[in-house]
């Protein structure tokens, strides 16, 4: 039997062989037979051949000699064929599971199978095919420049955003009649789900958003095809230029509304298993070709990869933030990860740690005292940022934190002590939501030299400040405890021009050789505004209620 590939379609665009389907009948009679039992008879039989996959037979579902199931859970996507349902064979002597598949509703392009019975190839499965003789076709390379650009020019593009901008304008200089492209990768980061770029013929732009975790509560992504691909269960494909037709997504219908007559949304699965999302959109006429549509699967490997080194990368930078901080996150990224390695610094060291702690846990409970913690971190880190500091990490139910001289060390000083001041009279708002008269800290500064870098065991490392300075502030943290004062300071940490500060005298401190000449300071009466802080987004609703 001889095989014929497709004709080009119209709008594939120059240089493309194009992705194809071709079904033929077969002649004769094909049976099919399990183990020698006769499974199928049919002299309707049919053969599709499909670039880049192995030619499959069909037999009409009447010509069946044997029992089906009902369908079970098992569904598969193809934006060419469309969705496929599998059932299981009820033999007499066994029951196969998931051993066929039919395409109920087929799209377009394979309209000729539709409710014929698709075998899943094993050793115990038999084709007797008569005369016909069945060859794969030879397909050659069908992506052509846009494979060449992918893994030449598209290396260097530096993040994301550009990545998205360079994909759509590259395929609609393919041929590809794309009006619309977006992609949803997920990511690991305490306060985005992932990232969304979306493409737009229109403004010829990438617009990027970062939806929170509400966005799994979020109707608009409920009722929305990215949910529904993220989750495993399928593409989905829509001609949407039809009138009449039942819109599966809210979002179908406003990009009717825009002029679109095709859309899909495909998986884009990370090495790791996570399922991430392609969307696709188009405004031709005759909406996507198979040609289309082929093009982009046959490099959609390529372009996960491409997305899973931007979010890989971004995932490193935003764990690394969250637990060790911006500074010492950009350092660590920057390539200072040896045990050992790091650098002498002048710095005010502020450790900030909750009085209290184990009576509010009795009070609270485990459950409520947690959220009180957080709370506290929250707002000391917050402050502390907002003054130029970094937190270098949470120790129980205290904050270490790290100002930087540089070339001012009276700022840091300044910096330091605000951030002491101020948390102070921040703690009555977390006080008051858990019902508690009060809430009190007790916070030490010190100021010195300390080596800013990595400790650890070979496995192991924790990047920190080491340095008398960092042990002189937690043990003024302590001290003030015992005199009642909040803040504690060593001399040598109070701004050049600070004026309200009250002598404590040397101060003999546990494990320092040398008394520390010290000072208490009274805190803020109402704790300074915070900065606000930038909102992970939503996708903005299309065009006031709904999103992909």
């Amino acid at each position: 039997m001889n095989v014929h590939l497709p004709p080009e379609p119209s709008n594939s665009g120059p240089g493309n062989r194009g992705y194809g389907i071709l079904v033929e009948p077969l002649r004769g009679e094909v049976q099919v037979r399990r183990n020698g039992m006769l499974l199928a008879k049919s002299s309707r039989a049919r053969v599709m051949y499909e670039t880049r996959l192995p030619p499959t037979v069909y037999i009409p579902r009447d010509d069946l000699t044997v029992d089906l199931s009902n369908k079970v859970g098992l569904q598969t996507f193809c934006p060419f064929k469309g969705t496929a349902c599998y059932h299981d064979l009820k033999l007499p002597e066994e029951r196969v599971g998931n051993a066929v598949w039919i395409y109920e509703n087929t799209l377009p392009e394979a309209a000729q199978i539709a409710d014929h019975v698709g075998f899943v190839t094993d050793p115990d499965t038999e084709f007797d095919l008569g005369n016909n003789r069945i060859a794969s076709p030879e397909y050659g390379n069908i992506s052509g420049p846009l494979i060449d650009w992918l893994l030449r020019e598209a290396a260097f593009i530096p993040n994301p955003a550009d990545f998205t901008k360079a994909l759509s304008e590259k395929l609609r200089e393919q041929g590809v009649f794309l009006s619309r492209l977006s992609v949803l990768a997920w990511s690991l980061h305490p306060q985005i789900a992932g990232k969304n770029f979306l493409w737009e013929k229109a403004t010829g732009e990438v617009t990027t958003y970062a939806p929170s975790y509400e966005i799994y509560n979020h109707p608009a992504y409920n009722s929305s095809p990215l949910r529904h691909v993220s989750k495993g269960l399928g593409g989905v494909r829509h001609r949407i230029d039809r009138e009449g037709d039942e819109d599966a997504f809210p979002i179908l219908t406003d990009l009717r509304a825009a002029g679109a007559t095709d859309y899909v949304a495909m998986p884009l699965p990370f090495s790791d298993g996570r399922i991430n999302v392609l969307t696709v959109a188009s405004d031709h006429p005759e909406g996507f070709t198979t040609a289309n549509l082929g093009l982009i699967f046959e490099c959609s490997a390529v372009i996960a990869r491409y997305y899973e080194v931007f979010m890989q990368r971004e995932n490193a930078q935003s764990l690394l933030e969250t637990y060790v901080g911006k500074r010492t996150g950009a350092r660590v990224l920057g390539g200072k990860i040896r045990r050992g390695e790091g650098d002498e610094i002048d710095a005010a060291i502020m450790f900030c740690d909750l009085r209290g702690s184990t009576l509010l846990e009795e009070r609270l409970g485990r459950r409520d005292y947690i959220k009180l913690l957080n709370g506290f971190f929250e707002t000391a880190s917050s402050i502390v940022h907002d003054n130029g500091g970094e937190v270098l990490k949470f120790i129980g139910d205290a904050v270490l934190a790290v100002f930087p001289a540089g070339d001012d060390p009276d700022q840091a000083r300044a910096q330091a002590l605000l951030s002491a001041r101020s948390i102070v009279p921040a703690l009555a708002e977390i006080a008051a939501e858990h019902g508690l008269p009060d809430l009190e800290c007790a916070t030490g500064i010190a100021y010195g030299t300390v080596t800013y870098g990595n400790v650890g065991s070979r496995e192991r490392l924790d990047f920190t400040v080491i340095g008398q300075a960092a042990n002189i502030a937690a043990r003024l943290g302590d001290y003030g405890k015992a005199l009642g004062h909040q803040i504690v300071v060593s001399k040598n940490s109070l701004p050049c021009a600070c004026q309200i500060a009250t002598p404590l005298g040397a101060l003999d401190l546990h494990n320092v050789s040398q008394s520390v000449e010290s000072y208490a300071v009274e805190p803020l009466k109402t704790a300074p505004a915070l900065k606000p802080q930038p909102e992970p987004s939503m996708p903005p609703p299309a065009p006031q209620s709904r999103t992909e």
